[in-house]
């Protein structure tokens, strides 16, 4: 281990995982629940919430909404998680899952128990102070480069995504994969037509048939409704932006991925290894992928962009590259880094690739991004089904 892994300190978690932040998560199991956790969240001195639409039900989608769930909850970013429930098995199934996923610190409030949103409100509220003030007392210390587990994600790509911020970003990847990190590519529907490229670089052939088959096997799904994905794309926002073709998108989402090996293919918030490149069974959909990156414990994302799509998470940390100057001088707190200067010819794309390394060490080290300074906590289910209550 090189001595610069030094320069690394995060949250040590008794699993051996590892936290870049170290947040109190207040997490309605309940869409009922939500406005009660915002609330709480909102009057507090620092802890976070989400808000869902999931009211329980037990549909074809299940599976997937508490493994999403608890897993959100387990992720090494949070010091303690509030679990606010109703009380049925559903929710105490989700807080099992995510015990077993890791679950740090964590406390439950039961609205039945309490007689009421205003108590839950009101002891959440002294609860999730108290914790923050514990969080704020531990100190980071040093940590390994495996302790990062980077997403790679992209939005609104226009004609320079693929010459700029992607490939940039694939450099700091690649940097990070070879110092022991974990780094994860998602967004199926992004890298069609350009699946058997990245198949090329696996590791073994059986994980290079995994990456063809996960976009296969959404296309095939698509197909059955009667949408043909490869005559439909690129989106009207892709082309406004510069794109004409899907082959244009495809190729500049795919150099994300730098030219390391991949180490194999996760489905949906399945768990990180600890070290590799690896490639995450993904919706397009930049929320619904933001929020399983983080259900898999993934600690950090970096979220390329040639539209300035104002995305971000209550938990990971989110740095968002600009592919073009344009729209980095016209939204700039939104954007962290601006990759455009080496389509303006004022830097080389390793100089970028560099300088968005070192960023990811400093936001890793705790420097805030644009996306926590303005709030910005999306989070949304991912379904594959339609609703039907079993």
């Amino acid at each position: 281990m090189s001595s610069a892994s030094n320069s690394l300190k995060g949250f040590a978690r008794s699993d051996g995982r590892w936290g870049l932040r170290n947040h109190v998560l207040i997490l309605p199991l309940h869409s009922a629940l939500c406005a009660t956790a915002r609330k709480i969240a909102d009057e507090s001195n620092g802890a976070v919430a989400v808000s869902h639409d999931w009211s329980g039900e037990a549909d074809a989608d299940f599976e997937r909404i508490i493994k999403t769930i608890s897993g959100f909850a387990a992720n090494p970013n949070n010091f303690a998680t509030i679990f606010i429930t109703i009380g049925t098995p559903n929710e105490l199934m989700i807080i099992e899952l995510a015990k077993k996923l890791g679950l740090n610190k964590y406390e439950v409030l039961n609205v039945a128990q309490l007689g009421s949103m205003g108590k839950i409100a009101d002891v959440g509220l002294t609860l999730a102070n108290s914790l923050v003030k514990e969080a704020a007392a531990v100190d980071r210390v040093s940590a390994p480069w495996s302790a990062i587990a980077l997403g790679q994600e992209c939005g609104g790509s226009d004609a320079l995504s693929g010459i700029t911020a992607n490939p940039a970003l694939g450099v700091a990847s690649d940097r990070l994969v070879e110092l022991g990190s974990a780094s994860v590519l998602g967004e199926t529907t992004e890298i069609l037509g350009a699946e058997h490229l990245l198949a090329a670089r696996a590791i073994t052939p059986e994980i290079g048939a995994q990456i063809v088959e996960a976009v296969a096997r959404y296309e095939r799904s698509i197909n059955y409704e009667g949408i043909d994905m490869r005559g439909a794309q690129p989106s009207r926002g892709n082309i406004e932006g510069g794109l004409t073709t899907l082959e244009e998108k495809s190729l500049g989402a795919a150099k994300k991925a730098g030219s390391a090996q991949f180490s194999g293919v996760l489905d949906y918030a399945d768990q990180v290894p600890k070290s590799g490149l690896y490639f995450m069974d993904t919706p397009g959909h930049d929320i619904e992928q933001l929020t399983g990156f983080a259900a898999a414990g993934i600690n950090i994302v970096v979220f390329t962009t040639g539209r300035g799509t104002p995305t971000g998470s209550a938990i990971v940390p989110t740095i968002k590259v600009a592919t073009n100057t344009t729209m980095a001088l016209a939204i700039p707190d939104l954007i962290d880094l601006n990759a455009g200067t080496i389509a303006d010819g004022l830097k080389t794309l390793d100089e970028v690739g560099g300088e968005l390394f070192d960023l990811i060490l400093e936001v890793a080290n705790g420097k805030e991004t644009r996306a926590e300074a303005g709030l910005h906590h999306e989070f949304s289910l991912s379904r594959m089904y339609n609703t039907v209550i079993r």
